[in-house]
């Protein structure tokens, strides 16, 4: 794993595609090779690309893409798509709509499903985003699934977070929802050549304005990919906001914070594959949970018996 970590921080795409391949199929060796990225790690531009579905997200960072590329900057896109609750599946329709970058060496675009992960991000998600930071693109951004109220997820990995709304599309009333204002850097007004953008920049203003916002105090950009407006604004405000982080206290408190997260998540993650075995490797388990009537008793019942188990196991 140390020697892929190497090629994947030597910028060799090939093995940074196999990188994330092996994060998202939960490799042995996954852990190892995350240590071995971390010490590679540079310091790229995290930029967090929310909204709801039919937003324009997509078109709106292909469009950005290409004025990073005009201004010879590398761009690393990790696209998350939601997964089937029936096949398991997902579309991963964003390659077809930035196809025009596929052959730029300086380009790299990744789809991921969600695979049943809550809160907008895959764990595979932002592991891979560390290896991307290895590889050392300028600028890594991450687009979810579309924002709700349980995801909110991408705060704990981006910079710089975006969410994009558009005119006449009851996107207002997503703001409104807990959370939706705390984790926006900034407001992208999408399709902004469409009718109805002043009144909702208005309303959202107002929002801000009530809400209330200790040092950098999110703009309001208004875009159209169709008329290739606002492209610059949007880069100018996300770099704006950069700065800010880079020469106030908030971009050291933001970025342990999310430290933070990411270590109770591990914990977590490797805590449930622990129980989730425990349960799933005795017959005598799963009769159980096939016949259980009281899923509270069952639980208890079997937290005290693992917990039990690893501490014999610690004693022995």
């Amino acid at each position: 794993m140390e020697q892929l970590a190497k090629r994947v921080a030597d910028q060799d795409q090939r093995a940074l595609a196999r990188a994330i391949t092996y994060i998202e199929n939960d490799h042995p060796d996954k852990l190892e090779l995350m240590q071995q990225l971390n010490q590679q790690k540079k310091q790229s531009q995290y930029i967090g690309i929310t909204g709801s579905p039919g937003a324009g997200k997509s078109s709106l960072v292909d469009a950005l893409i290409t004025k990073l590329r005009a201004d010879d900057k590398t761009v690393a896109i990790i696209a998350v798509d939601p997964t089937s609750p029936f096949s398991g599946g997902a579309l991963l329709g964003d390659r077809a709509r930035m196809h025009k970058h596929f052959s730029d060496p300086d380009v790299f675009i990744r789809s991921m499903a969600t695979r049943g992960s809550l809160g907008g991000l895959a764990r595979a998600t932002k592991d891979a985003i560390r290896a991307c930071n290895a590889y050392g693109f300028d600028y890594i951004f991450i687009e979810t699934v579309g924002v709700g109220q349980s995801e909110l997820d991408i705060m704990k990995v981006a910079d710089t977070t975006a969410v994009v709304l558009t005119p006449n599309s009851g996107d207002i009333i997503q703001v409104f929802k807990a959370g939706i204002m705390e984790i926006a850097d900034l407001f992208v007004l999408n399709k902004a050549d469409l009718p109805g953008v002043n009144k909702l920049k208005n309303q959202l203003g107002d929002l801000i304005h009530i809400a209330g916002h200790r040092g950098f105090e999110p703009p309001i950009i208004k875009t159209s990919v169709t008329e290739n407006e606002g492209i610059n604004d949007l880069l100018d405000a996300f770099n704006r906001h950069w700065t800010y982080l880079e020469e106030t206290d908030a971009g050291q408190k933001q970025r342990q914070q999310q430290l933070e997260y990411e270590v109770y998540e591990l914990i977590q993650d490797s805590l449930w594959k622990d129980v989730e075995h425990f349960i799933q490797s005795d017959e005598t388990r799963q009769e159980e949970l096939r016949s259980a009537t009281d899923p509270y008793t069952l639980a208890k019942s079997w937290l005290d018996e693992w917990h039990n188990q690893r501490k014999g196991d610690s004693d022995g």
